[in-house]
């Protein structure tokens, strides 16, 4: 069986050793790159499974290699995990906006670390299911796109069709985080237009027709929200 590959992109050399260390024992394969230019030409010749993303880097800003990588057919779908010690809330959003799968701040703890990346490999190695026909059960929220339906342990949830679409949105990928803006973006429509603070008040209804399910809905504060993943033990 191959090996999982994640690509480490750190130029401080201690922290890149200490992770690829880590990442042999953890039975992955670890690849290096020391700057943006190295990260990309690495990911688009060995394919990793997953890229772990310094966002200060010496010869190019983390966020354009993001960028660079989501945009090229070649490297589109490996997912990134965004490492950055400047903790600064626009770089996050910017970086989810652009297509990376999440983010952690350094320092970090290794195990915090490793939980994060177990998952988000989970979330790309599932099986493809129809987002419009496959009914959704998590935590004990069952949602039926084609019925249009939601119930909470059996009982019935009556909500709006902009409150059903941000539901199976965050349903759909688990422990995804999904910003106000690709909230909009995804459940916008011609007959509804829906604002980011909008967006807040579509929460705040959904997690009070949801009761005791309300918890599931998680806030990314400075970011946006997720649906917990059961499996995630770093949900915040």
């Amino acid at each position: 069986m191959e090996t999982t590959k994640i690509l480490v992109v750190e130029d401080e050399a201690s922290l890149q050793e200490l992770l690829r260390y880590n990442l042999a024992k953890g039975d992955y394969h670890p690849l290096s790159a020391l700057s943006g230019k190295e990260a990309i030409e690495a990911a688009r010749r060995e394919s990793p499974s997953l890229v772990l993303l310094d966002l200060m880097l010496p010869d190019m800003d983390g966020l354009d290699v993001c960028k660079t990588l989501k945009s090229g057919s070649d490297t589109a779908t490996i997912p990134i995990i965004m490492v950055t010690a400047r903790g600064e809330e626009s770089d996050i959003v910017r970086g989810l906006e652009i297509g990376a799968d999440d983010y952690i701040t350094k320092p970090f703890n290794l195990p915090v670390l490793f939980a994060r990346i177990a998952a988000v490999l989970r979330r790309h190695t599932s099986p493809h299911v129809s987002d419009t026909a496959t009914i959704v059960d998590r935590g004990g929220v069952t949602l039926h796109p084609g019925r249009r339906r939601v119930t909470f342990q059996g009982e019935g949830v009556e909500l709006t069709n902009t409150e059903f679409r941000i539901l199976h949105l965050l349903m759909r990928r688990p422990g995804w985080v999904f910003t106000r803006r690709q909230i909009v973006d995804a459940v916008r429509s011609e007959q509804h237009a829906v604002t980011e603070r909008a967006v807040d008040v579509q929460i705040v209804g959904l997690r009070k027709k949801l009761g005791a399910a309300a918890k599931l809905i998680e806030t990314v504060r400075g970011v946006g929200y997720r649906f917990r993943d059961a499996d995630d033990e770093t949900s915040e």
